[in-house]
């Protein structure tokens, strides 16, 4: 008896994150710039997420052409530095858009922006039954995973949202949360986009104002409809500086830029994401020409122009 007590009370050794095997059931193409990727699988049934910004890693064929093959229990990290260069599954970061765990299907939205990299060709060219990997939070893990930042504290009523369209899939879910549990927030989003064709019909609440900032309209190029912006349209705060604030720099061409804010009580939040460079200068102007506190902002570096994280 006391050993199979000792066994149903033993602490579970689910992991946070897990590989799960995955294929694609359909395709649909949701902009000229954005498609719409749903996947399948048994494995689907045991996953599951946390948050519209929830974060999961796509794992691709690898240059030998094979099908992605890391074990699913073990150190899948240590297996793939092991692997040969032409056997090792190029790795992406992408958002899950939704997760229907009962009809186990997951939705990953993809910006196809030409053949420029591993996960580009494999998007071009992708047919439904082709084979991938994801690692994503697993549904027997029942503490918090973690790999999201959506997180307003409750006392934000006033929430900015600005993204280029590789943060569209978060703030779409974000704005669809928002509209089913905080419909009164009073929510400003501003979405820089490739093409006017590329502005989507999102679902959000009476109380928010979604703002699409198409680069072939504007003419403009990349991040400057996000800096024009919240440098012209976006309603801030009117924090004045006192003094200047100190504000470290960060070699984004060597690490990410990743500031998320604090569980501060104001009733302002902002959600940034995007272009490093861009963010990086949206950082500097909210923070030292505006004064905003830095415990509100959360500022994501999503990717690096002419670089690839992993």
């Amino acid at each position: 008896m006391t050993s199979l007590l000792s066994r149903l009370i033993r602490p579970s050794k689910a992991t946070a994150y897990s590989i799960f095997d995955i294929e694609l059931k359909a395709i649909e193409r949701l902009s000229p710039s954005l498609c719409r990727y749903v996947f399948t699988g048994a494995d689907v049934a045991q996953m599951t997420t946390l948050a519209p910004d929830q974060r999961i890693k796509l794992f691709f064929p690898t240059p030998a052409g094979a099908p992605p093959n890391l074990p699913k229990d073990g150190e899948w990290q240590q297996a793939r530095r092991d692997l040969a260069p032409q056997h090792t599954p190029p790795m992406r970061t992408y958002t899950i858009r939704a997760l229907r765990r009962e009809a186990l299907e997951v939705d990953v939205d993809f910006v196809v922006h030409g053949v420029n990299g591993p996960a580009s060709a494999w998007a071009t060219t992708a047919q439904v039954g082709n084979r991938l990997q994801m690692v994503a939070p697993n549904l027997a893990y029942h503490r918090d995973p973690g790999g999201y930042e959506w997180k307003p504290p409750h006392s934000a009523q006033r929430i900015l949202l600005v993204g280029d369209e590789t943060a569209l899939p978060a703030i779409a879910g974000i704005l669809e949360q928002l509209a089913d549990h905080a419909p009164q927030r009073e929510v400003q989003a501003f979405i820089e986009v490739p093409l006017e064709s590329d502005c989507l019909p999102l679902r959000h609440s009476p109380a928010t104002r979604l703002h699409w900032l198409p680069r072939d309209l504007l003419r403009c190029e990349h991040g400057q409809g996000m800096h024009h912006a919240v440098h012209e349209l976006a309603n801030l705060p009117g924090v004045q500086v006192a003094k200047a604030v100190e504000l470290e720099d960060i070699d984004i061409d060597q690490r990410i830029l990743w500031e998320l804010a604090s569980d501060a009580k104001g009733d302002f939040y902002a959600w940034i994401a995007g272009e490093s460079g861009t963010v990086m200068d949206i950082r500097r102007y909210l923070i030292k020409e505006r004064g905003l506190a830095r415990e509100s902002l959360t500022l994501m570096g999503y990717w690096r122009a002419g670089r690839t994280f992993d």
